[in-house]
């Protein structure tokens, strides 16, 4: 099974970074393990402060609850099987698109979390990490 190490997390965060030029939008980019352990971050030039602690946050979340974030919106809304798990876990739980578990033969070996932009752009910088990790699972 692969470990993200920080060469990996670099590349990753580049291939994002890139994406979220590309849309004109600055974006905070995060790295996590297995066990949600911080790796890498990488915060482009003008991207919010607030969007620090979210990516970090929606890699954990996609790493605790072993999904994209983006599925947890119909499921946390007002009579969801999830509503209210954003207050459990010291509110760490995040309920919007933007991150994404990497998977490797079916098991979660990280995530990449992205915010700064609309849930639209954060998913769509996430998918470009998410493109570069399945790149490096080919080539390795």
């Amino acid at each position: 099974m692969t470990k993200i190490n920080l060469e990996m997390a670099k590349e990753m965060i580049a291939g994002a970074e890139k994406k979220a030029n590309e849309i004109g939008v600055p974006m905070v980019i995060t790295i996590v393990d297995e066990g949600g352990n911080f790796i890498a971050s990488h915060r482009m030039d003008d991207a919010l402060l607030v969007s620090i602690d979210i990516a970090l946050n929606k890699a954990w979340t996609s790493v605790a609850l072993k999904m994209p974030t983006n599925n947890l919106p119909r499921l946390t809304e007002p009579g969801g099987e999830l509503y209210g798990i954003n207050t459990t876990n010291n509110s760490r739980i995040v309920v919007f698109g933007g991150g994404i578990p990497l998977e490797e033969d079916g098991k979660i070996v990280g995530a990449v979390g992205v915010s700064g932009g609309s849930v639209a752009h954060d998913i769509e910088v996430a998918e470009a990490a998410v493109s570069v990790f399945e790149t490096l699972l080919i080539n390795k």
